[in-house]
Parts: C-alpha cells; sequence; structure tokens
C-alpha cells in the first residue's frame, strides 16, 4: 500500500504540472490583462510597460508560469487587480464552498445511495419506477431552474429558509442550496446504484450468503453493498471536485460567495491571477480526491491489492 500511494503521488506531479500549465497558458495568452485591469480605457504606454514588467508579463510564457509555479510553493498565488492577494480572496471563498460542498456532497451520498438500494431491490415495481421517473425528471431540468423553484417555493413563499445566504451563515441555511446543487448528481448516484445492486442481487456470492441463512440485513450491507458501491465511488470522487468547482449557478441563486462566484467574477473582469490561482486549488481537490477514490478500492473490495 505505502509502495502504490507513493507512485500514485509521484504521478500526480505531472498532471498537476501539465494541468497548470494548460490553464495558465490559456489564461494569459487569450487576452491583454493590463487592458483588463483599466477595463479597456486608453491607458500611457510607459505605464502599461511598467506594469506588465512587474507583474512579469514582458517574459516568456515558460518563464512566467516558472515564476508563478515558484510563488506557489512559498504561498504567494499572486495578486488581483484590486490589489488583494489571491490568498485572501480564497480565504473568503473556500470555507464557504467548502460547507455548501459538505452538505452537498453528504445529501448526494445518503439520499442517492438509499434510493439506488431500494430501487435495485425492487427492481421492475412500484418503487423502481418512481426512483427512475423522479430521477430522470431531476437529470432533464436545468439546475438554475431547480435552484430558482425550490428558492421561490421553500424560502420567499413559504419562508422555511432564508432566501439568500449570507457569509457565516449557520449549516441549516445552507440545506436548501445544498440540495440544490446535489439535485442533478444525487439523480446519477441513485441510477448507478440501482443499476449495480440489480446486476449483484443475482450474483453467486449473494445467493451463497442466502443460502447460508444470514440476515438479510447483513446480506445487502456486507456483501451486496460493498461489491455494489465501486462504480459508485468512483463517480463520487469524481463529483467532488465538481461541485467545488461547479457550483457557479447555485452560489448565485443564494448569493454565496464561493468558489464559482469568485471564479465567475475573475472570469467576467478577465482576472487573471484569480483564475488561474482559483483553479489551481481545484486541480489539487481533483487529484486528492481520485487517490483517495483508488485507496477505497481495497475497503470495499478485500480481493483488491495494491503492490
Amino acid at each position: 500500500m505505502g509502495r502504490y500511494v507513493i507512485r500514485r503521488l509521484l504521478q500526480m506531479i505531472p498532471v498537476f504540472i501539465g494541468t497548470t500549465f494548460l490553464i495558465f497558458y490559456m489564461v494569459y495568452a487569450l487576452g491583454d490583462p493590463v487592458n483588463a485591469m483599466f477595463a479597456g480605457k486608453a491607458v500611457d504606454p510607459a505605464v502599461a510597460a511598467q506594469i506588465r514588467h512587474q507583474l512579469w508579463l514582458d517574459r516568456p510564457l515558460g518563464v512566467q508560469y516558472l515564476h508563478y509555479m515558484g510563488n506557489i510553493f512559498q504561498g504567494n498565488f499572486g495578486t488581483a487587480y484590486n490589489g488583494e492577494p489571491v490568498t485572501t480572496l480564497m480565504g473568503t471563498a473556500f470555507p464557504n464552498t467548502l460547507k455548501l460542498t459538505t452538505v452537498a456532497f453528504t445529501i448526494e451520498c445518503v439520499l442517492g445511495i438509499l434510493l439506488g438500494v431500494f430501487s435495485g431491490l425492487k427492481r421492475g415495481r412500484l418503487v423502481d419506477t418512481l426512483v427512475l421517473v423522479l430521477t430522470l425528471l431531476v437529470i432533464s431540468i436545468p439546475v438554475f431552474v431547480i435552484g430558482l423553484v425550490a428558492q421561490y417555493f421553500v424560502a420567499v413563499k413559504w419562508g422555511l429558509v432564508n432566501p439568500s445566504v449570507a457569509y457565516g451563515s449557520p449549516w441549516q441555511d445552507l440545506i436548501l442550496p445544498g440540495a440544490v446543487l446535489a439535485s442533478v448528481s444525487l439523480a446519477y448516484v441513485a441510477r448507478l446504484t440501482r443499476t449495480s445492486v440489480a446486476e449483484n442481487v443475482r450474483a453467486d456470492y449473494v445467493r451463497t450468503a442466502v443460502a447460508k441463512g444470514l440476515p438479510r440485513r447483513r446480506v445487502v450491507t456486507n456483501h451486496l453493498l460493498r461489491n455494489s458501491l465501486i462504480p459508485v465511488v468512483t463517480f463520487l470522487g469524481t463529483d467532488l471536485g465538481a461541485l467545488m468547482g461547479g457550483a457557479l449557478v447555485t452560489e448565485r441563486i443564494f448569493n454565496i460567495q464561493g468558489v464559482g462566484y469568485y471564479l465567475y467574477q475573475g472570469i467576467l473582469q478577465q482576472n487573471s491571477p484569480t483564475v488561474v490561482g482559483f483553479v489551481t486549488i481545484l486541480v489539487i481537490v481533483y487529484l486528492v480526491a481520485n487517490l483517495l477514490v483508488d485507496l477505497l478500492y481495497a475497503v470495499l473490495d478485500p480481493r483488491i491489492r495494491y503492490a
């Protein structure tokens, strides 16, 4: 196991370098950051040249990237065009997004897996049909429609929660936006779990466990569910990073100033340091999540061994 982890960590290094370089290249090569700083207004050429020199924009792109990576290892992700350090923006955005992602991920895992297990065990019955119809309906509706409808009825019309989430709000205020963020992923988890459970419920090891007289709950949890969760865990691992980076619509609807909010503002204002800095952290989240998923395979299936 130790050798496998070390090998995976070493494999993550070129992936991280290649991904961050592509992001850096696309952001800095496609546009002029200096013009974006002045919102397209005319600027004195001498002032523009001085700013480019201070920001290393007058160097080759490869040299700029090496300078950026050197600063990252010192904990410096650059400075936004409003003069605020990117790390300060991260300190404001990531706690909000982490809280929202935690709520959404919990809802997605618990409800998605429970619905999938019940549907898979009752394949072809009314419960199975209802789950398939409801999940297909959720997948078919855009997230912003689900968010606006949920906000109107639950928050505005019925007054059960606040329609917007202020900075530092309690966890209960994040239940509604968390449910909206998790809605589509929950539907995919339920359908994926349902398919996997329906396939494995007739497997030989399940029939053997039943023939031994094991309680049904033990057969489902210890035998059927553990083997059925491998594809679900794979999806959940990749979806964890997607929840953090893809919460743009949900954060805009509920006025949550998280990662999606600052990424949207950075792209809109062509604020290159903010965009590159935030996406760099998201790349790390994706890499770590995939590593944890691979390690969970051995927990779910003891037959899997890492050399």
